[in-house]
């Protein structure tokens, strides 16, 4: 098999998902949780008054159902579909503008106060950048697409990928093979000729494999999987990606 492309899953692998949590608190900021029942509550209880605790239901139901879509029909509502089940759920409506600033709001959470990026990220990415081409392939659960190049800039690593496939622009999520197949056309390469990057064994090695590609688990911040997974090599520390890839493709 020859390796042409890498791809990399984002959260837990490029960056270190819930490390904005601590950056939050030191700024007096509620958890994102939090902040984003507060905002729909405040939204609605302007308009017509309305108990914090019944907005709070609404949400947790509505991301219940979310988790069920994501995981069993591998579809990532996005967050203006998700506010709309909340608001349904509580029988109400807000105004155009009122939803289109709820939906920006949740999505500039994460970049207004960005969470970290993993240690030896960068350097592993220009190391592997001179031989293969590189790619984004990431599920966007709050922050859509636009929001997480917006991420990697701010770390200096967008400058890095010649693609990327992000669940809310693509409509369906991992491990669906629409997800690389994406990735695939742009390179103009083969499924075959990947090797993906990420922390979940279900969506990040099975995914992959399951269209011949072959998948790398990543355990640095989330060793979850690590001993059930069937992925081809196991990565503990970005520092030595780039040699367990080089291992791969000369196999």
């Amino acid at each position: 098999m020859t390796i042409k492309a890498v791809t990399f899953d984002l959260w837990d692998t490029i960056v270190d998902d819930n490390s904005d949590e601590e950056k939050r608190k030191e700024l007096g900021l509620r958890s994102k949780k939090e902040e984003r029942r507060y905002q729909v509550w405040e939204a609605l209880n302007k308009i017509e008054p309305i108990d914090l605790e019944a907005v709070q239901l609404a949400y947790d139901t509505a991301e219940a159902g979310f988790i069920v879509v994501w995981k069993e029909c591998h579809i990532n509502w996005t967050i203006d579909q998700r506010l709309r089940v909340v608001l349904n759920g509580l029988g109400r409506e807000v105004p155009n503008d009122v939803l289109k600033d709820l939906v920006d709001k949740h999505g500039r959470m994460e970049v207004d106060v960005p969470p970290n990026a993993i240690d030896g990220i960068k350097e592993a990415l220009a190391k592997l950048s001179t031989h293969y081409q590189l790619a984004i392939v990431s599920d966007a659960i709050v922050t859509p697409g636009a929001g997480l190049r917006d991420l990697l800039e701010h770390h200096g690593l967008k400058k890095f990928f010649s693609s990327f496939s992000f669940s809310d622009e693509v409509g369906r999520s991992k491990p669906h093979r629409s997800m690389f197949d994406k990735v695939a056309s742009d390179l103009g390469i083969d499924v075959s000729e990947i090797v993906h990057i990420g922390d979940r064994d279900h969506n990040d090695v099975k995914g992959p494999h399951a269209i011949g590609a072959k998948a790398v688990l990543f355990t640095a911040t989330r060793p979850d999987d690590r001993d059930i997974t069937t992925a081809d090599a196991i990565c503990d520390s970005h520092h030595h990606l780039a040699a367990i890839i080089d291992g791969l493709a000369a196999h």
